[in-house]
């Protein structure tokens, strides 16, 4: 494990240009700003900004839902828009970091969900907030505490729930990677971790969701060991490349690089002819969810055309003056699929389908900024990747072998 004491590479996430000359070092060399984002990417964090209460939240089927509020909030940061949202939602979770990443609003006290306190440390990260002092918490502490060490056999390095009923752990690969790129951009990530991480790749590069197969509990070792009951899921995979690539640059962490290539790798093996992706399982089909993650993986591997062929197809599916029809009011928002967009552009959205919009934009709106999660925030410490490729080849689209289980966010 890679010490996190004074012997250990401590970086900043307000030191701006000089982390990113140091970051070119150790990764693929590149421009150290980035364009301007397109109007459409602007136009779609400018939705997600009026969906946003007074409160700083994001509103779910019930109440608040702080995950979707950090999802928005990613997509400010990755745009630069609204700044003064981004700053309500940075206010608000700081309020409601308990309410997000435990149990204690339901009188079980002391219990911790991994997925989302990695999602927080990024959050505090990218809106150059302390992470050892977000609100009243230490979310950087707090997530290495969740880590599990040798003791724990195959689960070493996973970033386990903590809860009073083990077989309720839900942390995955979501959760696994923001907890490697938080950790990686507060001061540095374990090896134990990233190795982890490195576990749920199959050796065709994909990375599946759960450190186990579908439907069981048992972790399994590294992803070849389920054999034909590994489901890989490319919304996983771009979390994970994006998550190693920033580890490879900010710690040198070994391993890193290569499986992070390698699942750009697969990334661009399975893009769909019209530059589309779908997930695994209930999302197989293509949708700009899926599709926002994996462009942004892509363009963080320097596959530009293969990037930007994502960016055309979510672009196709979201509001515009010309053809929104009677969604005139929900300008720059972005529709899952096809279906909805027809929908919306008959009928306007409806509430009850409100929420779909909500959970699609924050996502799909990554492929048209380009941004990766390594370098998103007012302080990107990663360089801009040059182009690797000039064409992509049309490939057959990867099936999953076996539905994944809903992935919580």
């Amino acid at each position: 494990m890679r010490a996190l004491g004074s012997g250990a590479r401590r970086w900043s996430v307000t030191a701006g240009a000089s982390i990113a000359v140091l970051a070119a070092a150790v990764m693929l060399p590149g421009v150290a700003t980035a364009d301007e984002p397109t109007a459409e990417a602007v136009a779609a964090a400018d939705w997600l900004a009026g969906e946003i209460d007074d409160a700083g939240g994001m509103p779910g089927m019930v109440g608040t839902d702080w995950g979707l509020t950090i999802d928005a909030l990613i997509a400010l940061e990755a745009t630069g828009a609204a700044p003064d949202v981004a700053q309500r939602i940075t206010d608000g979770l700081k309020l409601h970091v308990r309410d997000y990443n435990s149990y204690d609003a339901w009188g079980q006290p002391g219990q911790r969900v991994a997925g989302a306190t990695a999602k927080l440390l990024y959050a505090a990260v990218i809106t150059d907030s302390d992470p050892a002092a977000f609100g009243e918490y230490d979310l950087r502490q707090e997530t290495i505490d969740l880590i599990a060490g040798p003791e724990a056999g195959l689960e070493d390095g996973r970033v386990k729930d903590l809860v009073a009923a083990p077989s309720v752990d839900n942390s995955n690969t979501f959760g696994q990677s923001l907890a490697v790129l938080g950790l990686s951009r507060s001061g540095g990530v374990p090896q134990n971790a990233v190795d982890f991480l490195i576990d749920q790749q199959c050796s065709g590069g994909g990375f599946r969701l759960y450190p186990y197969a579908f439907g069981g509990s048992v972790v399994t070792g590294d992803c070849d060991e389920q054999g034909d009951a590994a489901v890989l899921d490319p919304d996983s995979t771009a979390m994970a490349v994006q998550a190693l690539f920033t580890a490879a640059a900010l710690d040198d962490v070994d391993g890193a690089e290569a499986a992070a290539r390698k699942g750009a790798d697969w990334l661009k093996s399975i893009q769909n002819g019209d530059g589309s992706f779908g997930g695994s399982g209930p999302t197989a089909a293509a949708n700009t969810n899926s599709t926002g993650l994996a462009g942004q993986a892509l363009a963080a591997a320097g596959y530009q055309v293969e990037a930007d062929s994502a960016a055309d197809w979510v672009r196709k599916h979201q509001l515009v003056a010309d053809t929104a029809g009677a969604a005139s009011a929900e300008l720059g928002a972005i529709a899952y699929n096809g279906d909805s967009l027809t929908e919306a552009r008959t009928n306007g959205i409806a509430q009850f389908q409100r929420d779909q919009w909500r959970r699609a934009t924050p996502q799909a709106v990554l492929a048209v900024a380009q941004v990766s999660m390594g370098r998103s925030g007012s302080s990107r410490p990663l360089p801009i990747p040059v182009a690797v490729t000039t064409e992509r080849p049309h490939r057959p689209r990867h099936r999953p072998r076996r539905p994944a289980a809903h992935r919580p966010r």
